[in-house]
């Protein structure tokens, strides 16, 4: 669709599926920033406001749980004036007693758009190929583009600056999809972008080769390293994610922090910044305490009451984890309405 001047930026992108970074090109990816920031003032301040997706149907696909994704399509799809239908592991076949292929287009009959949050990329993929109408990626193990959509508008709200201004440093496990989403995705805004992280744990050589192609063109500036002191200089924001996943055995666990525990950000790190208004970013959720079972799990497992980011840190006035958790919804909306919009 093009949305005309009275309803938001103009964007065209109509009929398109939303499945990694790469699909689009640096002014398409601005261009649903621009709306997303629309969309969210529109919310808080014209309470009539136009509902773009009235009586469209919604599935949304969940074969990994999740909170902040669930709950953002949810809400953004009922702002739009859609109806949203939940499938988790046990509600569809798909992957079971049915393929990807086949439920692809058995839903593409019954609905207007589909949500998948997953596994494999290839599952998502596929449903593109065979729904027939808009595929929407809420995680695979290679890609989280709702992700990186929020945070790069979470960026833009903190820092003040033009967005080829803006530094920021992903830290820890840089091989999986938040760090791969993260670095195209400051690519293609012209950011100066570090991903900081042990040589085993960076980000893949496809994704970074890819990243310097779209910097050539945006002015980019891509830094890989190994040393957080020189990754985290003068940086905007840091950002950083789990080291492990429940489910592996506890050896991969003790193994992964050996690993990491020196990029942990805590407030040493923070320090070596040199930036007294450095934000710290993270995706959640985050294993901050021992609140949690599985945090107490770790511990009793480690020893440690936090592993990725230190309480301290995390409750500081340098977190805006929870602006960042709230555009999930504006920036998945601006996803919606510009791919399905009327």
């Amino acid at each position: 669709m093009t949305i005309t001047p009275t309803t938001g930026p103009k964007t065209d992108l109509s009929g398109r599926s939303f499945v990694k970074e790469l699909d689009f090109s640096p002014e398409e990816w601005l261009s649903l920033l621009d709306l997303a920031q629309h969309l969210k003032r529109e919310l808080y301040s014209e309470p009539d406001r136009i509902q773009h997706l009235a009586e469209a149907n919604v599935a949304v696909i969940f074969e990994k749980a999740s909170t902040r994704t669930r709950c953002a399509f949810e809400v953004a799809a009922h702002h739009q004036g859609a109806h949203v239908t939940y499938l988790d592991p046990s509600g569809s076949h798909m992957g079971h007693k049915e393929s990807a292929k086949d439920s692809a287009r058995v839903l593409g009959r019954m609905f207007d758009a589909i949500e998948y949050r997953g596994f494999s990329q290839d599952t998502v993929e596929t449903l593109v190929r065979h729904a027939g109408v808009p595929v929407w990626n809420g995680l695979t193990d290679q890609w989280h583009p709702t992700q990186s959509l929020c945070d790069m508008l979470t960026m833009r709200e903190h820092a003040d600056k033009p967005d080829r201004e803006i530094s920021f440093a992903y830290i820890g496990d840089a091989h999986n999809n938040v760090a791969n989403s993260l670095l195209i995705a400051g690519a293609m805004m012209g950011m100066d972008v570090r991903m900081v992280a042990p040589a085993s744990l960076s980000n893949p050589t496809q994704v970074v080769e890819a990243a310097r192609r779209i910097a050539s063109k945006t002015g980019a500036r891509i830094t890989l390293t190994v040393d957080p002191a020189s990754g985290v200089d003068g940086v905007d924001f840091i950002y950083t994610d789990v080291w492990v996943s429940m489910g592996e055995p506890e050896a991969t666990w003790q193994q992964r922090i050996d690993l990491l525990l020196p990029y942990q950000v805590n407030r040493q790190l923070l320090d070596k910044t040199g930036n007294p208004d450095v934000r710290f970013m993270h995706c959640l959720p985050a294993f901050h305490d021992r609140q949690t079972e599985v945090g107490e799990q770790l511990f009793q497992s480690t020893g440690l009451d936090a592993l990725e980011v230190t309480d301290d840190v995390f409750e500081s006035t340098h977190s805006i984890v929870f602006d960042q958790a709230e555009n999930r919804m504006h920036t998945i909306e601006a996803v919606m309405v510009a791919t399905l919009g009327v």
